[in-house]
């Protein structure tokens, strides 16, 4: 008996082969990707009094930068999430002309360089582009507006949540759903009772990516935002404003507390996800 529960204790022990090695590389590469720039910023601040960064973090100005880069990046991920789960579900459910064209667009984003993004929207959205003369009569104005930087974000946002919730719709058992109509379950019914429970965590997932990229954009958002303080200034500009300045101490100031931010929103996020993966099972 004794033998067998060693046997099995190896054979669970070996499962990973050489797991010394790859997590020696993981943490190694995790130290020098991660955690050394992010000591490195630490260190940076270091040279800041706790008045001095409180002066900086509760600059009016700053602040201002937080809600402008915080709002449009939820509200670009929120939108992300919708129009995501719409693609997503488009690509797997249905059959049409151009649909491997349509599904590679998807991905564009992600090979577009963010500048040329930023660059294209604001020459379509602008009052003499080709969308924003359109507008202009109705009294709707996008660029230079935080519903520009709202829409260049969904812009760089929409692959996360379409790449994250598309595999888990395709491996999803279809015989529950044929089970319910058979029932008598409507349509609507069926996807809110069988289907989202299954997807709610890759969605969140896919939010909490879209959220993530759209608080640190830059490229994109530079050019349609207009750049105009407390208004529709975000904080990436505002940090390299500081950097331009030479003030290193402050650029660090407005980082580090825009990453305490993100990484406190992200923390809910996660917990979100995992109680929802915990309450599917």
């Amino acid at each position: 008996m004794n033998v067998t529960t060693k046997a099995a204790a190896v054979s669970r022990r070996r499962l990973l082969p050489g797991f010394g090695i790859t997590m020696g590389f993981s943490v190694l590469y995790l130290s020098l990707v991660v955690l050394l720039p992010l000591s490195a910023l630490l260190f940076n601040s270091t040279g800041l009094s706790w008045a001095k960064f409180w002066d900086v973090a509760t600059d009016a100005r700053v602040l201002a930068s937080y809600r402008v880069s915080l709002s449009t990046a939820a509200a670009a991920a929120l939108i992300d999430a919708g129009l995501g789960l719409l693609l997503a579900w488009v690509l797997v459910r249905y059959e049409f002309p151009g649909k491997r064209i349509f599904d590679a667009l998807i991905d564009l984003p992600f090979a577009l360089p963010t500048a040329v993004a930023g660059v294209s929207l604001t020459a379509l959205y602008s009052q003499n582009g080709w969308i924003g003369s359109l507008l202009e009569p109705l009294g709707l104005k996008v660029a230079f507006t935080p519903l520009g930087i709202t829409l260049a974000l969904m812009f760089i946002g929409i692959p996360f949540v379409v790449r994250t919730v598309q595999p888990v719709l395709e491996d999803l058992d279809r015989d529950m759903e044929e089970a319910a109509a058979t029932l008598g379950a409507s349509r609507w019914r069926t996807f809110l009772r069988i289907v989202m429970p299954e997807l709610f965590p890759p969605l969140l997932t896919g939010f909490a990516l879209a959220f993530a990229r759209g608080i640190g954009e830059y490229g994109s958002v530079v050019f349609i935002s207009g750049n105009m303080p407390m208004r529709t200034e975000i904080a990436p500009l505002l940090i390299m404003s500081k950097l331009e300045q030479f003030d290193y101490a402050g650029a660090t100031a407005v980082a580090l507390l825009l990453l305490l931010i993100s990484f406190l929103m992200l923390l809910v996020i996660n917990s979100l996800q995992h109680w929802a993966r915990k309450s599917s099972r």
